[in-house]
């Protein structure tokens, strides 16, 4: 079994490596974001969570803190910035056709593992 595929153990649970990775273009299938597009910021595996720019926005009320030179000046009040989704709440865009599309794994003729669209059979992954 190749280190790509094979399964982390996490807490006695199998952490499954995710075919959404950061810097993808994912759509919303459910919930009050459904139909909006973005760009996936970070990826947490272990919680099966992604977080997509302008996406599941939440305000946060940040109380000012004293400042240090190590630490710079945050932001203060009422901050907005984006929360974790299911990752079963997305679907990929494919950059070749502009759809939403589930990914297949397939491999090149010199064995590399690459995500495939489903619908127009290109690769997502540069090669």
């Amino acid at each position: 079994m190749s280190t790509a595929t094979a399964k982390k153990k996490q807490n006695g649970r199998a952490v499954r490596p995710l075919k959404i990775r950061k810097d993808d273009m994912v759509e919303v299938i459910a919930g009050k974001d459904r139909g909006k597009r973005g760009k996936v910021m970070h990826t947490l595996p272990r919680e099966n969570r992604v977080v997509v720019e302008g996406i599941n926005l939440v305000t946060r009320h940040q109380k000012p803190r004293s400042t240090s030179r190590a630490t710079p000046q945050t932001q203060t009040g009422r901050v907005v910035k984006p929360a974790p989704l299911h990752i079963s709440k997305v679907m990929l865009v494919c950059p070749r056709c502009s759809q939403r599309t589930r990914i297949a794994i397939s491999f090149t003729s010199d064995g590399k593992r690459v995500r495939t669209c489903k619908k127009c059979k290109e690769y997502i992954d540069s090669v």
